[in-house]
């Protein structure tokens, strides 16, 4: 017998890598340092610190929030504490958060060299969730900094915003002058593109294959036509004229351009981010046809699955690329069942009303785009892929197994021995009702409001601590910055 830090009693294990565990029978769960050290039925422990009965809840890995923007909209520090208590509070145990020069984040340009540490600074000590960086290349002296971020930083995942540079981040609402924040002399478009993907190939053959290229593709130059042709209509209107002025062919022209670019450089390990239509994910699937060299990564977020122009409430679901009609949404759903999406996310970007709303708060191109939702990302899975046929273990390599080994963090992923224990107990028969009132985030609305959920976190463990509980957020921050190693 050994002695544990933590032992889960009658937890029924959710484990991506095992489809009998699709209809789990109870066990134990077994926590020393950190790390599960066994997983089974009646395990002979002599001497626990803490036990708690799980009383035949689901136990899935805790989720890898792949697609995050923390500080993107307030102070950074604030967001870190706050989104990352709305982490715990959905189950997600380790945060992904994109980040890059220009406008909103810091409010800065410049060298990575300076402003990583300065991120860095602003989220110790904050956290409640595990975090991670994934950064943006935005000038060339970004591009000839990615050595010395993987070697420095721990960073082995950027990002590329295809439509910046040619169409404003929110619509008419932004001011593209000084947006990017970048020298006169140089340009943000798809020949940057292609020279970020050089840099990220040349650092691959240098350092390993773990370094990828996510990239939000939307078109410029469609996108403004239609935002044009949009504003003249005037029968389109909210959700749905924010949709048509960014269309989902827009979103399958990038992923072309893209695809086409990560074939001339040779750049293996392509992400494409937030799918938003049936348009989108079929250029997605032709391009890893087109070029079977490319491993293609196809992601989707809670947003675009659970919501559309009708369904959301309000205009506080103007997002990029935009919520759908439901025929797209539908669609996701179709790929997500047939094994085409590899991970489900949250784009979690909190936005708080006074920032969110334009002066006529019915005009959606006068409002910001991006809102939180990460306290929704496993039990709306879980949910609305209970009804729809989803097995268990694929929710939990949507969430967990998948954005772990892309990313390069080992230790997390599934509930076994020697991976770190981030554990979220849930209930898959409780049914409550979104309020924005209830989060944890420091935003004041959700486009989810009033949606009937039917799955529920109850009990969320980040390396065997127990982060929230109780229908609140236990104890002090926890949360570690990982650097990831690209070998």
């Amino acid at each position: 017998m050994a002695d544990a830090d933590l032992l889960i009693k009658n937890a029924r294990v959710v484990r991506p890598d095992d489809p009998s565990t699709d209809d789990p029978a109870a066990v134990d769960i077994a926590v020393s340092g950190g790390v599960v050290t066994a997983v089974g039925p009646n395990l002979p422990v002599a001497r626990a610190d803490r036990v708690l009965d799980a009383d035949g809840l689901l136990a899935f890995p805790g989720v890898i929030d792949a697609h995050q923007h923390w500080g993107i909209y307030q102070d950074l520090a604030a967001d870190t504490d706050s989104e990352s208590r709305a982490c715990a509070q959905g189950g997600v145990t380790t945060a992904l958060t994109y980040m890059r020069t220009g406008r909103y984040y810091l409010n800065r340009g410049g060298a990575y060299r300076d402003f990583v540490p300065e991120v860095l600074d602003r989220m110790a000590g904050r956290a409640f969730v595990d975090h991670a960086l994934h950064l943006a290349p935005m000038t060339t002296e970004h591009i000839a900094e990615i050595p010395s971020l993987i070697k420095e930083f721990g960073v082995i995942s950027f990002k590329i915003f295809m439509f910046y540079g040619g169409h404003g981040l929110h619509g008419r609402s932004a001011d593209q002058a000084d947006f990017l924040m970048i020298p006169a002399t140089e340009r943000y478009d798809l020949a940057h593109f292609e020279f970020v993907m050089r840099g990220i190939q040349h650092a691959r053959k240098r350092f390993g294959p773990g370094l990828s290229l996510s990239l939000h593709c939307e078109t410029a130059e469609i996108m403004a036509a239609y935002t044009a042709l949009v504003e003249q209509d005037p029968t389109l209107t909210g959700l749905r004229a924010y949709s048509a002025s960014r269309p989902p062919h827009s979103e399958g022209l990038a992923i072309t351009m893209a695809s086409y670019l990560a074939h001339e450089t040779g750049l293996a390990n392509i992400n494409l981010l937030h799918l938003s239509s049936a348009k989108a994910v079929a250029a997605a699937l032709t391009m890893a046809k087109a070029f079977p060299q490319v491993d293609f990564r196809r992601e989707v977020t809670i947003g675009h699955l659970l919501a559309d122009v009708d369904t959301a409430h309000g205009i506080g679901g103007k997002v990029n690329p935009p919520l759908r009609e439901r025929p797209d949404v539908e669609a996701l759903w179709r790929h997500l069942l047939a094994g085409e999406i590899d991970w489900v996310v949250s784009d979690h970007a909190c936005c708080r009303d006074e920032q969110k709303f334009g002066p006529d708060r019915d005009d959606v191109f006068a409002a910001k785009s991006g809102f939180g939702g990460a306290e929704y990302l496993l039990p709306g899975l879980v949910g609305e892929g209970r009804k729809r046929g989803l097995p268990l273990s694929r929710v939990a390599a949507l969430t967990a197994w998948n954005p772990a080994r892309r990313y390069g963090l080992r230790g997390k992923g599934t509930i076994a021995a020697g991976f770190d224990a981030d554990i979220v107990l849930v209930d898959p028969d409780a049914r409550w009702t979104v309020r924005a009132t209830d989060s944890e985030s420091a935003q004041e609305y959700t486009p989810f409001e009033g949606f009937e959920m039917t799955a529920r976190v109850t009990d969320v463990f980040l390396r065997g601590h127990r982060i929230f509980g109780d229908g609140r957020v236990q104890g002090d921050p926890r949360g570690r910055y990982l650097r990831r190693d690209p070998a």
